[in-house]
């Protein structure tokens, strides 16, 4: 059990916002956390499961995370869904429906934002949805604040029958601070009320509730005027007062230290007075929120029209001191001061890459191997780097389980250029239970002419190799029902003769499965079951190393994309071959060779051999 974990009642702890939010989920007396994981949200839920009297599950999806904690809530349980911003699409159609219907146990869905677009494919300002469903939103600065706002938004939604947003960025989600926090407050859960008026939403009794929603909007707005969250940090310099969330207060401070600051952790319904109040005692009055002009444009609608926001600062990225400064200055006319110096590094570039022996790379080796017959519509997870170098297997990559969609939208609108190719999607394990099972249903219902490939890896590797139903392990790593993928993929209405399952480092092998497959009229599946590398599945061969004196430097093994194969030049004079002439052979680094065999199968010559063979001589 973590220190966290074991801390006592005013502790200081030196905790990450997502690992302090764990703490304040578990003193609040929640009882049911559900989630899905992704970055930087995914640390939420695993903090969580470590702390005792509370059920914490990684459901398939996030919609249905949403859904389990909607059902605890109903049941008089206080209950917390964690998400990333992109989820938030996902779990949308509960949320919006049980903003009408409210609570019972307090409900609070955390959603963290990537500002800036680290591990994300795209930025999306999930403060929005507070405006959409009618809820308060709260925004935390730092660990402390995410510790305490969680706390406070599970009384917020009791107190007005609504569930509440807890709204992160990455920088406040991954970054550490001291942080000092208490004991469990036990809840007794209620149980669920038979109240089929409220829980069952038909129109009639939905429409029944819009009036009370818009009732607690109101009294939310109110309670945002007066609450302790939204402050005023006072400064001595009044020429430009600024109105800031979130972490950007932190940016801003360090930025500006004497200006006034008011601060709102209460950022939804906005409050407005608050805010006119803190206009009239500085001169000029700026907006600092990342990402979208919300609340600029709030103030504006209502009579603040020399508000300025995003016609000073930029409207993407995060507003830190290096962005905050030169833009303020320039408002005020003003020549900014040099920025801090540091020695210039100019880095190697090092694109993002596969772990060695990762058995993605024999797909998309393969799949670039076949690049002029096919289409390949590509999903999220690791594999979304076969897209790049050296393999360039991939067409598009839109959102989870989109794969399956958009192949079947390519194979239905084909073109004179494309008639004659095959259409392949490439989904992982995890985004396959996740959303693409719809997906290869549609392909199968709709008669299309896809060959899917789902990457079985036995992890969700992308966010840190966490269980789902298709590792057989549960949560805490216990044992758990395992999908069986040939079979589920049968059960969808792919024919059993269409369904292989194959060894991705048995590259030839997996090729003549993917060109047979690719020529079918008709939907086909081919699973790979290797694991993946970082995963307790995993097991480990003997590493391989290359004899000089049989490489020809065809470039074979680089192009599997294994990091472990390094290429070095050499001259062959050196070799008692022609004169002035340099040619490249590849070596092979053993510590990080895991003896996939991939790169053997790819060599022509046969000069890669086990290193311990070599080492023998």
């Amino acid at each position: 059990m973590s220190a966290a974990v074991q801390a006592k009642a005013a502790s200081r702890l030196l905790l990450s916002g997502n690992e302090a939010i764990a703490r304040g989920v578990w003193e609040a007396g929640c009882k049911v956390a559900a989630a899905y994981p992704g970055t930087p949200s995914t640390e939420m839920l695993e903090n969580i499961s470590l702390y005792p009297d509370l059920y914490a599950e990684w459901s398939v999806n996030e919609k249905v995370s949403l859904e389990v904690t909607i059902g605890a809530s109903m049941s008089g349980a206080r209950a917390f869904c964690a998400m990333k911003h992109v989820g938030m699409n996902v779990a949308s159609d509960a949320f919006m429906t049980q903003t009408l219907a409210g609570v019972v146990g307090g409900l609070v869905v955390a959603i963290a934002d990537d500002v800036g677009l680290s591990s994300s494919q795209n930025e999306q300002d999930s403060r929005f949805w507070g405006r959409f469903a009618h809820v308060p939103v709260l925004e935390p600065a730092d660990s402390q604040e995410a510790y305490d706002m969680v706390k406070e938004a599970f009384d917020l939604s009791e107190k007005f029958n609504t569930p509440v947003i807890l709204r992160l960025t990455t920088r406040v989600c991954h970054v550490k601070a001291m942080v000092t926090v208490g004991e469990r407050d036990p809840r007794a859960v209620l149980g669920f009320k038979l109240d089929a008026k409220r829980w069952v939403m038909t129109p009639a009794n939905a429409k029944s509730m819009l009036p009370k929603q818009i009732e607690r909007e109101s009294a939310l707005r109110a309670a945002a005027e007066v609450s302790e969250l939204n402050v005023v940090d006072a400064g001595s310099d009044r020429r430009i007062g600024f109105v800031t969330s979130g972490p950007a207060f932190m940016h801003l401070r360090e930025s500006f230290p004497d200006a006034p600051v008011l601060k709102l952790g209460f950022s939804y319904p906005l409050p407005v007075k608050k805010i006119r109040a803190f206009r009239g005692s500085v001169d000029q009055l700026i907006v600092v929120e990342e990402t979208e002009p919300l609340i600029e444009a709030e103030l504006k609608a209502n009579g603040m029209l020399d508000v300025h926001g995003k016609d000073v600062l930029p409207r993407l990225g995060e507003l830190t001191p290096n962005v905050l400064i030169p833009a303020i200055y320039a408002f005020r006319g003003e020549a900014a001061p040099p920025a801090s110096t540091y020695p210039k590094i100019d880095p190697f570039p090092r694109p993002p890459t596969m772990c060695p022996a990762c058995p993605h790379m024999g797909v998309y080796y393969t799949l670039s191997r076949l690049r002029k017959r096919v289409q390949i519509s590509g999903d999220i997870g690791c594999y979304t780097l076969g897209a790049g170098h050296p393999w360039n297997a991939l067409d598009s990559t839109i959102s989870m389980g989109a794969s399956m969609g958009i192949a079947l939208g390519m194979d239905k609108a084909r073109s004179e250029e494309t008639k004659d190719k095959a259409v392949v999607a490439v989904i992982g394990d995890s985004t396959f239970l996740h959303m693409g099972m719809q997906g290869l249903l549609d392909i199968v219902y709709n008669r299309g002419n896809v060959t899917a490939l789902i990457l079985d890896n036995r992890s969700t590797g992308m966010t840190g190799g966490q269980n789902h139903a298709g590792t057989g392990k549960g949560l805490h790593g216990e044992d758990a029902p395992r999908v069986d993928f040939v079979r589920l993929v049968e059960a969808l209405g792919v024919r059993p003769e269409r369904i292989r399952k194959v060894n991705p480092y048995q590259l030839p092998v997996l090729f003549k499965a993917i060109r047979d497959e690719i020529e079918q009229p008709e939907p086909s599946v081919i699973i790979t079951d290797q694991p993946c590398v970082l995963s307790e599945f995993y097991e480990k061969f003997k590493p391989y190393t290359v004899v000089d004196k049989d490489c020809t430097g065809c470039g074979n093994c680089i192009n599997v994309g294994c990091p472990a194969i390094t290429v070095s030049r050499t001259d062959i004079k050196k070799r008692g071959q022609l004169p002035d002439v340099e040619l490249k052979f590849t070596t092979i680094d053993t510590a990080m060779c895991t003896g996939c065999h991939m790169c053997v199968e790819s060599c022509g010559p046969k000069a890669i051999v086990p290193a311990a063979s070599v080492l023998a001589q």
